[in-house]
């Protein structure tokens, strides 16, 4: 699934390639808006929100969309070959003289009213990535409900927008704790500097080609040894000489079986809420399926 910074480099490129343009194509297959025609009309700007896209267009108008599992906008230049998927799969085609941007199953395809915007994302928590971002009432909406498991609760938009499956394995390794661990459980001051580091990790990654979580500072919990405030009791301790993480784009994400980056131990997979997770049993503290 796209997440917040994959969803921020795709509003940049379609805005781009769109915004201060006139259309000359407009074509929206879903059933509901089969008959809207925008052409003729400018389109403003395309902003990311959490992981939703707004296209706005002139006359009030804004077509949202959202990419969910395997949707994807594509940008091509006149008479390039269009990739993406097969023809059955497109869901919109917005194109100027330039260029035309390519919508493939997108499972959310609507268009509403600019100033009905809230309809479809005023029920997101702030912006990892935005201008709304503020990480204090981001952690007073994951504490609103202490009994569920962190990653559950990280992955929940009305928390804080932005977070997916990548990175909710990655951020629970960074706190050392497992993504089944409850919110409540957490140290004393270690919630607000995984909000912080979410953050940061985003940010770091909204201009790379490749997501990479391994170049950044690992979160820092204080002293103790409390659960969900270092490595599992009776595991094995970290390496003096660790693998090369420069050749490594993640720490767990992916790498089931493969030994964990920080102290060996081979990194396990199951699933959460339907979705793959990753974890180290050795770094990592906290309940496991």
């Amino acid at each position: 699934m796209p997440e917040g910074d994959t969803v921020l480099q795709t509003a940049a490129r379609l805005h781009d390639a769109l915004a201060g343009r006139v259309l000359t194509r407009s074509d929206l297959r879903v059933p509901r808006f089969a008959t809207a025609d925008l052409t003729g009309r400018t389109v403003l700007d395309v902003t990311a929100r959490g992981k939703h896209l707004l296209t706005r267009i002139e006359g009030g108008l804004t077509l949202h969309s959202h990419l969910r599992m395997d949707g994807a906008w594509r940008v091509f230049a006149p008479g390039e070959r269009w990739r993406g998927g097969p023809g059955h799969q497109i869901r919109a085609i917005l194109g100027n003289a330039e260029h035309t941007a390519v919508g493939y199953r997108l499972p959310v395809l609507e268009l509403l009213r600019t100033s009905e915007e809230d309809r479809a994302v005023g029920h997101l928590g702030p912006d990892l990535l935005g201008p709304d971002w503020d990480p204090g009432l981001a952690v007073d909406r994951l504490l609103a409900a202490p009994e569920r498991s962190l990653g559950e609760a990280l992955l929940d938009q009305r928390n804080l927008a932005g977070i997916g499956n990548v990175y909710k394995c990655e951020l629970c390794f960074l706190a050392r704790v497992t993504p089944w661990l409850p919110v409540g459980a957490l140290a004393d001051g270690v919630l607000p500097r995984l909000v912080t580091l979410a953050e940061r990790l985003l940010h770091a990654n909204r201009d790379r080609p490749t997501r990479t979580t391994t170049i950044t500072s690992e979160l820092r919990t204080p002293p103790g040894r409390g659960q969900g405030s270092g490595p599992a009791q009776g595991t094995s301790r970290p390496r003096t000489s660790p693998p090369n993480r420069v050749q490594e784009r993640l720490y767990v994400y992916g790498r089931a079986r493969r030994p964990c980056l920080r102290c060996g131990t081979p990194i396990r997979l199951a699933d959460q809420d339907d979705r793959p997770t990753y974890w180290c049993p050795g770094c990592q503290s906290g309940p496991t399926p």
